[in-house]
This record gives structure tokens, C-alpha cells and sequence, in this order.
């Protein structure tokens, strides 16, 4: 049977979080959607920018990523680092 198909009521979803880490926990540490965004965002090209400077022998420019998760992705990095408190921001006046 095709999910789609079917309401949401009958067959409930019981499983882990489909979205790691939850908005929810991204919303405690941030003002909205959109900062939650921006800052993730941001820091995964850091974290992109640390790796690729690793790769060239450079040491120090950029900060390692601060938690431990099993996905390799930037993205999802940031995300858990956010979601964690690691992150500070502000917005420029």
C-alpha cells in the first residue's frame, strides 16, 4: 500500500525523529527559523573550509567541529552544534 494514500491518523509514524536534530531543539538556541538557518548555514561552510585547509597542511585558521555524530555531512554538523548551545550569534546592527 502506497503511504501517501492513506491518512495520517491510521498508520501513526512511531519511529525516530525523521529530522535530526528536531526544530524544536534548533528553536532553544536560536530566535527563529530563519536564524536557525543562517547560523547552520554559516557554520557548515566553515566547517567545510576547516577540512578542505586540513587537506593542505594548514593548522589553526578555522575551528574543528565541537560535537561528535555519526553523519559526515557539514550541514548536519552544524545543525547538531546549534541544537547543542555550541553556537553564538548576534545580529550586526
Amino acid at each position: 500500500r502506497n503511504w501517501r494514500s492513506s491518512s495520517a491518523s491510521s498508520y501513526p509514524y512511531d519511529g525516530p525523529p525523521m529530522i535530526k536534530p528536531r526544530v524544536d531543539k534548533l528553536l532553544d538556541h536560536t530566535d527563529t527559523h530563519y536564524a536557525a538557518v543562517i547560523v547552520a548555514a554559516k557554520r557548515a561552510r566553515q566547517i567545510n573550509a576547516y577540512y578542505h585547509s586540513l587537506s593542505e597542511g594548514a593548522y589553526g585558521e578555522y575551528t574543528p567541529p565541537m560535537v561528535e555524530v555519526p553523519s559526515g555531512n557539514y550541514l548536519t554538523i552544524a545543525l547538531e552544534e546549534t541544537a547543542a548551545g555550541k553556537l553564538k550569534y548576534e545580529y550586526k546592527a
